[in-house]
């Protein structure tokens, strides 16, 4: 149950306030904390205290004081910790201001018994502290005294009992001191001096990443052998799943031309390429045909591409021929206006591949209404030029049947008979009657 990040810096902090009267920090400790969070909270203490080289002596008299006051506002036989103070009470190795401290932290909780030594500080404490007016009774009389308070200890198994504790002392260092410290061997015979930046950075480490529990061995636990299938019983099947594994050979492959071809025919919808963009865009379609579905043209941006770009728009139809989309192209390529460039387009396609018969006769259809709706006579007469030129080259390449469309490409011959290009096409209608 190792502590958080907030819980750490709020203890240590608390540690360090060697200026400030106990109550003063128990009561912001206390408040600070989810109570849920007293129990590990209680047990780094625990830890820390047990190792007499991990705190400063104010240090230790405020975990003391904070592991008693956490437990203060319940019947004192509810402190867990009453056994280890007892214990530190009773050290005779222990400086006696740190056993009179204690003392006065068990009388304290009785019901005559004085806080008034909490209102010092830590530094004040020791400080001020006279040995002579305090006295130390033996471990018998406080086990005595306190055998009502005092919990049995749990059963612990010799195994946990042989763990690894977390903080191992080193036996050359003395108290307080830090091994590290370039005054622990540049004067010999002086007193070590503590290292405190690498002490406090020790302490950081273990309270944020300890547990309380020690490292415990690790039992290996090998798994039981099967028994032997006896006659008459069934066996359970465990069926081997093989999967092949397929490998994406376009997988960081280089998308740069992709993008490249993108970009362009973003171009190419909003005016002519130069023939050496154009001629790019042919290419790299030619050399993967697959970038047709990723260049960025949709069915509607069609008539654009059409009129800026008429070999661009043939080369990405044809590639699309025999995609689920082409029926929207050719939906949009019927209902735009007609002009010399859609006329090309399809005219190409007819070449190119093979194009649906509906779509064909659509098409015508919409090119003849077209020249009878126009009102312009000039435009009227280009645009009936270019549709019997394109009729003608439709009919020689025998990409139409003209039964399909006789009476109807007739009629249009004779409404426009003035025009050249017409009786040539009613000329060439009556050789294939």
């Amino acid at each position: 149950m190792a502590l958080s990040f907030e819980e750490t810096n709020l203890l240590y902090s608390q540690l360090r306030s060697e200026q400030i009267p106990f109550d003063e920090i128990v009561t912001e400790f206390l408040n600070k904390i989810n109570r849920s969070r007293s129990s590990p909270l209680s047990a780094s203490l625990l830890l820390l205290l047990q190792n007499k080289k991990m705190l400063k002596s104010t240090e230790r008299l405020i975990a003391f004081a904070i592991l008693y006051q956490t437990y203060s506002s319940q019947p004192t036989s509810a402190n867990p910790y009453v056994a280890l103070f007892i214990n530190a009470a009773c050290d005779e190795d222990a400086e006696k201001y740190e056993r009179a401290f204690v003392l006065q932290l068990l009388a304290s909780g009785g019901s005559g018994g004085s806080k008034e030594f909490l209102k010092q500080s830590a530094a004040n404490y020791i400080k001020l502290f006279d040995p002579s007016v305090h006295a130390f009774p033996s471990r018998e009389q406080l086990q005595h005294q306190y055998s009502d308070k005092v919990h049995p200890e749990a059963h612990n198994s010799i195994f946990k009992n042989d763990s690894l504790k977390n903080i191992v002392p080193d036996p050359d260092v003395p108290r307080g001191c830090d091994a590290n410290s370039p005054e622990f061997d540049l004067q010999p015979g002086a007193k070590p001096k503590l290292g405190s930046g690498d002490r406090d950075e020790a302490l950081l480490g273990l309270l944020a990443n300890l547990s309380t529990e020690g490292i415990g061995h690790q039992w290996i636990r090998p798994r039981p052998p099967r028994l032997p299938i006896q006659d008459g019983e069934l066996v359970w099947l465990n069926p081997d799943s093989n999967h092949e594994l397929v490998w994406d050979h376009g997988m960081c492959a280089d998308t740069s031309k992709g993008a490249a071809v993108r970009d362009l025919i973003a171009k190419a919808l909003k005016g002519p390429l130069a023939p050496a963009q154009q001629e790019q865009v042919l290419v790299e379609l030619t050399n993967d045909p697959k970038l047709v579905y990723h260049c960025g043209l949709a069915p509607r941006k069609l008539p654009e591409l059409v009129e800026n770009n008429p070999l661009i728009a043939v080369e990405v139809l044809t590639k699309l021929i025999n995609s689920p989309e082409i029926a929207d192209y050719f939906t949009v390529l019927v209902n735009m206006d007609m002009s010399l460039h859609s006329m090309e387009v399809v005219n190409r396609l007819t070449t190119a591949v093979e194009l649906p018969k509906e779509f064909v006769r659509m098409y015508i259809t919409n090119c003849i209404s077209s020249c009878e709706n126009i009102k312009d006579k000039y435009m009227q007469n280009r645009l009936v030029r270019l549709v019997c030129v394109f009729l003608q080259s439709l009919i020689r390449n025998r990409i139409i049947d003209v039964k399909d469309l006789f009476i109807e490409v007739q009629a249009f011959c004779i409404e426009f008979s003035r025009i050249r290009e017409a009786a040539a096409l009613f000329r060439l209608l009556k050789t294939l009657e």
